[in-house]
């Protein structure tokens, strides 16, 4: 998966500290990131080459990554490229990682410049990562919306959806609701998306998928009796079918928890 970098390698750890020659920038204009060298494996910009304001965000392997607070055009032998469409092609994990996850916190700070209670220009906590209205005191932290995702299995079978919006097959999935555990959101999202009713609901493993602001929390389950017939819940699946594993897909690429899951169905059921 996009965050599996090794122990150690990332840290979030909250700090002060100014930008040191050689750290990484993460330079933004709206999605676009300000990358340089070869375009098929860009590098990031480094302070020191440029030195524009900027404040800390995390480290990398021991090196202090910043955002940049200034906008900027590309200097000669710099480009901008879409950050997502990077970080899901980086053939760099590490860089890949760190690209994503610094444009989900600058999305974050640019949508919470102002306070939203009261309307007054919001500041950077100098004790933890969130923004604080100096006025009335409310404090905003990153936005991370909790959704799961779920392999439903049945005889040797896995349940693949097609959503409306896309072409291929995977897995259900779907945000968690107020006052929903994580295991019922499985149940009623695999209900209200296919009309199935699904029962040991078991946890799999999660990820932090920063395209989407989303913690993804993975699990297995099976079909409580014998399955239905699909009930499709036309704004979101536009077909469902069960699959043997030798009738998958195998998935595109490896940086999401669906691969897997998708993977870990296929290995343990394949003869």
């Amino acid at each position: 998966m996009i965050q599996d970098i090794g122990e150690g390698v990332f840290s979030n750890a909250f700090s002060l500290e100014p930008a040191h020659e050689g750290d990484k920038l993460f330079i933004f204009n709206g999605d676009d990131i300000l990358l340089c060298g070869d375009e098929h494996a860009p590098a990031l910009p480094v302070y020191g080459q440029l030195t524009p304001v900027c404040h800390h965000i995390f480290y990398m392997e021991g090196r202090g990554c910043y955002i940049s607070e200034e906008m900027m055009e590309a200097p000669e032998g710099y480009f901008y490229l879409k950050a997502p469409a990077i970080a899901r092609s980086h053939p760099d994990q590490k860089t890949a990682f760190a690209i994503v996850t610094a444009w989900q916190l600058s999305k974050w700070e640019q949508s919470r410049r102002f306070c939203g209670h009261c309307g007054h220009k919001t500041e950077r906590s100098r004790i933890e990562r969130a923004m604080v209205c100096p006025e009335c005191g409310l404090t905003e932290y990153p936005k991370i919306c909790p959704a799961i995702i779920t392999a439903v299995e049945h005889d040797g079978r896995l349940l693949m959806a097609k959503n409306v919006r896309g072409n291929r097959y995977s897995l259900i999935a779907g945000f968690v609701e107020i006052g929903e555990t994580f295991e019922q959101t499985v149940k009623r999202e695999v209900f209200e998306e296919v009309g199935q009713h699904v029962t040991d609901v078991k946890y799999f493993k999660s990820q932090p998928w920063g395209f989407s602001d989303t913690e993804m929390i993975g699990f297995t389950c099976r079909i409580d009796g014998e399955p239905l017939p699909f009930h499709l819940q036309d704004s979101e699946i536009a077909d469902a079918k069960w699959l043997l594993p030798e009738e998958i897909d195998p998935p595109a690429t490896n940086i999401s928890i669906a691969s897997d899951l998708i993977w870990n169905f296929i290995h343990t059921h394949k003869k």
